[in-house]
């Protein structure tokens, strides 16, 4: 009884200590609060501070305007005195490298005189070119240069050219009139002499046509159905002066076709002043080589000699230019084209 007893006074003793315990608070905590029966709960913090979003961009309203930086003058022209000096710089390099570049040049150091007197050319009757190289291989058929050419300003240099190339070439030679045209003078059509030995076409290496028609200006072709004409006396001429297979330096092609230029455009069709301009040119020229380039008869002295004839200048021209029309006169072909001027 008495042990037993004792256990139960302590339990007894216990449960009055816990009630003990139960009756004072560990922590307080703030009771809600009731306004109108709605509960309003305290407010805690979200961050231990606040600090100013950096994502969010200023409104132009709220931030004032930059002031604007002004420029020092003397350094505005300082800019503008560099810019002009580049300038200056830029055009002065360009300059130098356009010399560097003639110096340079192979032929620069060298007499224009000297290559011309030096370009070794065989005559016209010895050298040929390839027909078949220039006109174009075709089996069974006469090559057949046909040209068409107004009557009322026949183009003589032509007509030296074809009798040129007949010392060279067998060539079968036609003259036809067209019927643009009402009539031709005698001695037109019968510009190529009459051929006394009739072979068989095939037999002939060459075929010129003439066909008197109303052209504004000599037209050339050697493939009728393939090719364009090619159009100009000056261009006809080179043409058929290369079938002689001359061969020349550049300077000396550079000079043959501008003395033929020259005489196309300034001694047959220029003004009075023109014309005397290019006699005194051809003088000096004449008074340097028995030829207008180098030694050699080439296709700039017949065109330049038909201009004169045709223009009447012959007789105003100067010693030399008369010293050279003797000598082009004295050749064959050019004494069978006065024959047309009369």
């Amino acid at each position: 009884m008495g042990a037993a007893g004792g256990r139960a006074r302590r339990r007894t003793g216990s449960g009055c200590a816990v009630r003990a315990v139960a009756a004072m608070p560990m922590y307080k905590v703030r009771p809600f609060h009731r306004v109108g029966g709605e509960v309003l709960a305290e407010q805690l913090p979200s961050c231990m501070y606040r600090l100013p979003n950096l994502h969010r961009l200023p409104s132009t309203a709220a931030s004032p305007p930059l002031p604007q930086e002004e420029v020092d003058p003397s350094l505005q022209a300082l800019e503008s005195r560099q810019e002009e000096i580049l300038k200056r710089l830029y055009e002065l390099k360009s300059a130098v490298d356009g010399l560097s570049k003639m110096i340079q040049t192979p032929d620069a150091d060298f007499d224009v005189t000297n290559i011309i007197q030096t370009d070794e050319c065989s005559p016209l009757t010895t050298n040929g070119a390839d027909l078949d190289l220039m006109l174009g291989k075709d089996y069974g058929a006469l090559k057949d240069i046909v040209i068409n050419a107004n009557p009322s300003l026949p183009p003589l240099s032509l007509l030296v050219l074809h009798s040129l190339l007949c010392e060279r070439y067998k060539i079968l030679s036609a003259v036809h009139t067209h019927s643009s045209v009402k009539s031709v003078p005698e001695n037109l059509l019968k510009c190529f002499g009459d051929q006394t030995k009739k072979q068989p076409r095939h037999e002939y290496q060459l075929g010129f046509t003439l066909i008197w028609k109303d052209v504004p200006k000599p037209q050339m072709k050697f493939s009728i159905q393939t090719m364009c004409p090619i159009e100009g006396e000056g261009n006809i001429a080179r043409f058929l002066f290369s079938l002689f297979g001359q061969k020349y330096n550049a300077v000396t092609s550079t000079l043959i076709d501008s003395w033929v230029d020259t005489a196309i455009f300034q001694l047959k069709e220029g003004s009075s002043k023109e014309k005397g301009a290019v006699l005194r040119s051809m003088n000096a020229a004449l008074g340097k080589t028995p030829w207008l380039v180098g030694n050699e008869l080439t296709v700039a002295d017949i065109v330049a000699w038909c201009a004169l004839q045709q223009t009447g200048s012959a007789n105003a021209a100067p010693a030399n230019v008369q010293k050279w029309m003797k000598s082009c006169k004295n050749l064959a072909p050019f004494t069978s084209v006065m024959k047309l001027l009369k």
